[in-house]
């Protein structure tokens, strides 16, 4: 089968950590290696952002990513990326008159506009995974919200008119019933891990305390870094590291990097907390086998990959029961679940792992059962292909082709439903707000 991922921001080349890189590069690039082992073509288009960038490049792995020429070639936060959807799904729409894909698996919101305009003309069907939903997020950050000021109508259009939708946990299928989304037209897939490279069995990075936590992300609020942080202050002889960031590991050029440095000299943990900025992931593995508990306590989370990837190495996790976690993390089994925002029941669980060390081994051993059966990237990619040929027999039986909720134009550069589709469309403002 011949498949396109479109990841208009989170290229699976990029590295980790850093400012909107982070579960969905992984996701891209590891469910596209696994199809390619299990036969497949798979061919990742994600934004030109650097200008001296290859324009194709075939990785190890065995699938290529196109860059595609939309906007300046440049870094550009993804909020602002909006306006040139427009230029990226008319590269697309071009491309695939040449070189047809099967099926266009679309990443994230904004590639999902793309995918859309470039697959319908062809009668191309498309799957959507959102990774977040704008509902979601506006529910949580409120006027902290930095999307584009369309996100959510463009979401219930992207919804309306995909394939089928592949949500990456169960409060995902939810929240998109509550859009009017049936679930006969859902999956539920998660995210996987990698089980060769994150394992039990390894070296692990030395210590610098007693006790180590470890926690990991982009330095972002929703994280919740902070209450991480805060939970030290009950918990002696143990250091937290927090491995996300800046690339040059200057973690106090980062906005939230001081805030949470700030916090930490205000509450006197300071010499307990080691922010490593980004990481290789080639060292992610030693330094989660080195943890006595990895510890996940943001208060907004789509998914979440670390969890998964301190089970597959066998330490016992402490999360935020929270979207994704709650799939993952089995309470009681593999670690450990408590409320968001909640610095003394972390110290608490933490605490309790800690003088309790026989059980935290039965919950990392538990928790690495868990990811072998359930959350391998090849049961993933398998489950994923199942999604794909159920839409692609549809197109077949259906021959007319389009989804029933119209089709997808490009309107002064943008894109925009068709007035008979949707009421109010994508209007066209040319300054990335709507």
């Amino acid at each position: 089968m011949k498949i396109a991922m479109v990841s208009e921001h989170a290229s699976p080349l990029a590295a980790l950590g850093g400012i909107d890189a982070g579960g969905q590069n992984v996701h891209v690039a590891e469910l596209s290696a696994a199809l390619c082992r299990q036969g497949h073509e798979v061919t990742v288009y994600t934004r030109r952002d650097e200008a001296q960038a290859a324009h194709t490049v075939t990785t190890e792995q065995g699938y290529r990513v196109i860059r595609v020429p939309a906007g300046p070639a440049r870094r550009l936060p993804k909020d602002e990326l909006l306006p040139h959807m427009g230029e990226f799904g008319a590269f697309l729409r071009e491309h695939w008159r040449h070189e047809r894909p099967d099926v266009v698996h679309a990443h994230f919101w904004m590639s999902g506009l793309a995918a859309i305009a470039g697959a319908q003309p062809a009668g191309i069907p498309v799957v959507q995974t959102f990774h977040a939903l704008g509902v979601v997020k506006r529910r949580h950050q409120g006027a902290d919200d930095t999307s584009p000021a369309d996100r959510l109508r463009l979401e219930q259009l992207i919804a309306e008119q995909a394939d089928r939708i592949i949500a990456t946990c169960t409060d995902e299928v939810f929240e998109l019933a509550r859009m009017g989304v049936p679930q006969s037209r859902t999956s539920v897939i998660p995210c996987g891990v990698n089980l060769e490279q994150f394992t039990p069995d390894g070296p692990s990075t030395p210590r610098s305390a007693e006790h180590r936590l470890m926690t990991v992300g982009r330095l972002v609020p929703r994280k919740g870094f902070d209450i991480a942080i805060t939970a030290l202050t009950s918990l002696p002889d143990t250091e937290l590291v927090l491995v996300g960031g800046p690339d040059n590991g200057k973690v106090a050029d980062d906005p939230e990097g001081r805030r949470l440095l700030a916090l930490a000299d205000e509450l006197g943990v300071r010499d307990r907390l080691r922010m490593l900025g980004q990481v290789p992931r080639i060292h992610m593995a030693p330094l989660l086998r080195s943890a006595d508990v990895a510890v996940c306590t943001p208060w907004y989370e789509p998914f979440g990959i670390t969890p998964l990837e301190a089970m597959a190495c066998g330490t016992p996790v402490v999360a935020t029961a929270v979207g994704g976690l709650i799939d993952t993390v089995v309470d009681g089994v593999t670690g450990r679940l408590i409320a968001p925002r909640a610095p003394a029941e972390l110290a608490d669980a933490v605490r309790d792992l800690l003088a309790a060390p026989e059980r935290a081994d039965q919950y990392g051993r538990a928790g690495r059962d868990r990811v072998e059966s359930r959350y391998s990237w090849d049961r993933i990619a398998m489950e994923t292909l199942s999604a794909y040929r159920r839409v692609t027999a549809m197109r077949v039986r259906n021959d007319s082709g389009g989804s029933d909720g119209g089709s997808i134009e490009r309107v002064g550069g943008v894109l925009s439903p068709e007035p008979s589709s949707i009421d109010q469309g994508f209007r066209a403002t040319g300054h990335g707000r709507r």
